[in-house]
């Protein structure tokens, strides 16, 4: 009795060793890039939303219902500014991607600070520029090209403030585990998308800023 208790014991404990084998198969596939594929069909569904605003705007932007237009209001000395602090955070996140290639954290960890910085400064001036239209009652309600100018440039704020989000948070994981396999690939999605917004805002400096100041 005792003996087959223990066939019976070995048995089950054996077929428990086994039973992993019954769901997963050495040949089984396991794209290595999947993470990043799936990122490349996420920046495209946010192509398709700036797509659909910039279609808004080129609709809206000229009707002004008696208020003020885009060469009255909009500073380009200012936006200038704030364009090349987006266009100099690309360059600076770029650095620390060479450092992580390098294996290099400390170095790396500073070019992202440098890069959230100038990621702040330019979220700074946008609301600045906001706060200034909104007192001089150029408010998004004023007119339907003010509604489509808040809403294009705002969702590109609001992209721009997630991206900071998630660069400090990508920081702290960094500080904490180091550079892992994990922690290079959410990099290199970081990366597309902060590549992304610099794309996008060039598009609005000179769809919205640079053609509305034209007559």
């Amino acid at each position: 009795m005792s003996e087959t208790h223990t066939l019976s014991t070995t048995g089950s404990r054996d077929s428990i060793a086994q039973a992993p084998l019954r769901f997963h198969l050495d040949t089984e596939p396991h794209p290595e890039n999947s993470t990043l594929l799936g990122f490349w069909l996420y920046l495209m569904s946010d192509c398709l939303i700036f797509a659909c605003l910039f279609a808004v705007y080129g609709v809206l932007g000229r009707n002004y219902a008696g208020g003020p237009t885009g060469a009255e209001l909009f500073e380009l000395p200012l936006v200038a500014v704030n364009t090349s602090m987006l266009l100099l955070s690309s360059i600076t996140y770029g650095f620390a991607m060479l450092e992580m290639q390098k294996d290099r954290l400390r170095p790396m960890l500073a070019w992202l600070a440098v890069t959230g910085l100038l990621g702040a400064v330019f979220i700074g001036l946008e609301l600045y520029e906001f706060t200034h239209l909104i007192l001089e009652g150029a408010g998004p309600q004023r007119s339907a090209f003010l509604s489509s100018f808040f809403t294009l440039v705002g969702t590109h704020g609001l992209h721009v403030s997630f991206g900071i989000v998630w660069l400090i948070t990508l920081m702290v994981q960094l500080k904490k585990h180091g550079l892992i396999p994990e922690n290079k690939r959410r990099l290199m999605c970081l990366s597309m998308f902060w590549h992304f917004l610099d794309v996008v805002w060039i598009g609005v400096f000179t769809f919205v800023y640079l053609m509305g100041v034209l007559p």
